[in-house]
């Protein structure tokens, strides 16, 4: 048998194994399948090539860009991801556990490729946050923004997710404009090997953005700066030893940790036995103790549910975990795979007989099982494995050890109060799950255990078909967690990019604030375009643009013919006495929908040109009322814009209305596609 050589990638070049290699065994077979890690890197070259190559080819990108880049990565990895699958049964996974690290992990890359194009600007600066007036004739005033690192980041990635792993923290780095160093576990770190050359050898990647160590980091965290982000998943120990790194805390290194966490899943009290709430509630748990074979961070170890239906799960579960096929993954048939390693194995088994101190075990044997097309005693094979901890207040291991495999105790609670204090006792997790459909005890839980998880996952008969499941964290919302969790947060959209930038407090007039962020600020520098502005394209409009209107006098007859015209009779536009009646109103006033009728009417230009489509409005505000006699006239004005497409791009137009006196009625911001 071959043995495979997994390199790492370092300044350009690939590097083979070298002093300090270790082997790698099959999960499966418990064969030597490959040998990884080199003492020899100049990781302090490494860091130099990423904050002086990868960095500035970066930044050079706008956020469009850098999210056309992801999307395109994402696509060619899609293109590829058979001879990922094929490697990755070596680690234990079965094809289903593939789709969730594999297609997770592209799918990942997507999400963030569409964030970067619908929430980011096409510029260079990120803005963060409504303009701040700090002046009271607004000539000074403050905005947030957001500029990437100069840095590099270092991503340390567990064993359990060598691909989902790499390319959640490496979608958020790159979109930020901040090159990355990638470090997977040693166990199944053949799998990110083929992932990374997948995507240097697509071209799509700026150089020097992407970097690879195969192996051990040595001392590269004793080189890194206040520029610099570390972002960790594994366990609370080695999170907390390279946290402590005089370096890091000296120069305030970011850390980003995503570690230990006992992970709980409840049965609300409306749950009972024979409801869908109850079914769905053994089938999340029963998927959770076996995708993986346990091996996930967001896993349920913590099974918790009425007492008076404790034994009812317990028979429901095992029934279940029954019919869970162990075996060799390639099998069709196999419906769990094995651990990484034996060496996981083993430690599982400890972390098992720790908590069998304070439990009774329930169901699986981890002595006498059966497994499909493969030896179990050479593979990493265990059964999915169900504790009953009778006394939950009284017992602590239960709560603090996290046995990562198919290993879950299940114990009762009183009422939910009781419920969520059990929750608590796991002093912080990544996630935690309540299954019910009575609204009260869904917010008692949000209210009451939100402080210890990073995320809350409530399910029912009303959301299971379209529900994602507990053990799936989703780019678009935060992932991590409080406490023994770690505290940190992955994920998350923007926040999540916004990790690997600095947010930056500016102050000054509002000319300098439009020309930092490529938006207009009001008060800034109006320019006169050379026709109406409806009747340029896309590239030839300038931020700050714009047209003021001649006014329109608003009659008694407009207010009534609105009324009856649309329906809207409400009293203030038809009731004179009524009107006055009402402390808002000086009499008879306008609709608020009629004036910015009458605006539209004073500034569209009627005629075909580039503007393809009124897409809508935001920040509609009213700040006077208008009665019959007023004229209202309309400064409109270019404040954004944001390409789509190849055909056209969205412009941001700032509209403000104004009386004869020059007071402000009414303002919001109008959105429309351009052509180019």
């Amino acid at each position: 048998m071959t043995i495979q050589q997994i390199s790492s990638f370092a300044a350009g070049e690939w590097i083979a194994p070298g002093e300090g290699a270790r082997n790698i065994a099959s999960a499966v077979t418990g064969e030597v399948i490959a040998t990884a890690g080199n003492n020899g890197l100049d990781v302090q070259g490494m860091l130099d090539y990423a904050r002086n190559v990868g960095g500035p080819a970066l930044r050079k990108l706008t956020f469009h860009q850098r999210a056309k880049m992801l999307k395109a990565l994402a696509q060619h990895l899609g293109q590829n991801k058979q001879v990922m699958y094929d490697l990755s049964f070596n680690t234990g996974a079965t094809q289903s556990d593939h789709l969730i690290d594999i297609d997770g992990g592209i799918g990942t890359m997507f999400v963030f490729a569409s964030k970067g194009r619908r929430d980011m600007p096409d510029g260079h600066v990120y803005l963060d946050g409504d303009v701040e007036q700090l002046s009271r004739n607004g000539t000074f005033l403050g905005q947030h923004i957001c500029t990437p690192l100069r840095g590099v980041a270092v991503h340390i990635n567990a064993f359990n997710f060598p691909v989902w792993g790499m390319l959640e923290k490496l979608a958020p780095t790159l979109l930020a404009g901040v090159p990355a160093i990638v470090k997977p576990a040693t166990n199944s770190c053949y799998v990110t090997e083929l992932c990374v050359r997948l995507m240097l050898e697509s071209g799509i990647l700026p150089t020097g953005a992407l970097q690879l160590v195969s192996g051990g980091l040595g001392d590269m965290l004793d080189h890194l700066t206040m520029q610099d982000v570390v972002s960790f998943t594994g366990s609370a120990d080695t999170a907390l030893k390279l946290r402590s790194n005089p370096v890091i805390l000296e120069n305030s290194v970011r850390f980003v940790a995503e570690q230990d966490s006992l992970n709980c899943s409840v049965l609300g009290v409306d749950a009972e036995p024979g409801t869908p709430e109850f079914d769905l509630f053994v089938k999340e748990v029963q998927r959770e103790m076996t995708t993986k074979a346990g091996q996930k961070c967001t896993a349920i170890r913590r099974i918790i549910a009425p007492e008076t239906h404790v034994q009812a799960v317990i028979e429901a579960l095992s029934a279940r975990l029954e019919k869970t096929v162990i075996g060799d993954p390639k099998l069709e048939t196999t419906r769990m795979g094995a651990l990484v390693s034996n060496s996981q194995k083993r430690d599982v088994l400890e972390k098992a007989a720790i908590i069998g101190q304070e439990a009774e075990r329930v169901f699986g044997n981890p002595d006498v099982f059966d497994v499909d097309g493969a030896d179990g005693d050479k593979g990493a094979f265990l059964p999915p494995m169900l504790f009953h901890c009778a006394n939950p207040d009284t017992a602590k291991r239960v709560h603090d050890t996290e046995a990562f495999g198919p290993v879950s105790t299940i114990m009762g609670y009183r009422d939910t109060d009781h419920a969520i204090e059990l929750a608590n006792k796991g002093q912080g997790s990544l996630v935690a799950s309540v299954i019910t459909r009575d609204a009260d005890v869904a917010r008692s839980f949000a209210l009451g255990a939100g402080a210890f998880h990073g995320r809350l996952y409530f399910n029912n008969r009303d959301s299971m078909k379209e529900s994602t499941g507990h053990g799936s964290p989703l780019p678009h919302m935060v992932h991590g967690g409080p406490g023994r969790a770690g505290g940190g947060e992955e994920m998350g959209g923007v926040r999540g990019v916004k990790h690997y930038m600095q947010r930056t407090a500016t102050q000054g007039s509002p000319d300098l604030l439009t020309a930092i962020g490529s938006k207009w600020v009001p008060g800034a520098t109006e320019i006169k375009g050379p026709a109406h502005p409806f009747t340029r394209r896309f590239n030839d409009l300038a931020i700050g643009e714009t047209l003021h209107t001649e006014p329109r006098t608003i009659t008694i007859d407009d207010i009534q013919h609105f009324a009856d015209f649309t329906g809207d009779t409400f009293y203030a536009h038809t009731d004179e006495a009524a009107a006055k009646r009402n402390p808002f109103f000086p009499g008879r006033v306008a609709h608020g929908y009629l004036l910015l009728s009458f605006a539209a009417g004073l500034f569209v230009e009627p005629n075909e040109g580039p503007v393809l489509a009124n897409t809508g409005l935001d920040g509609l505000r009213f700040m006077k009322p208008v009665v019959a006699g007023d004229s209202i006239k309309v400064r409109l004005t270019v404040k954004s814009k944001t390409k789509r497409n190849d055909q056209y791009g969205e412009v941001r137009w700032h509209v403000t209305l104004t009386q004869q006196d020059d007071e402000l009625v009414a303002e919001y911001e109008l959105l429309t596609m351009v052509a180019y």
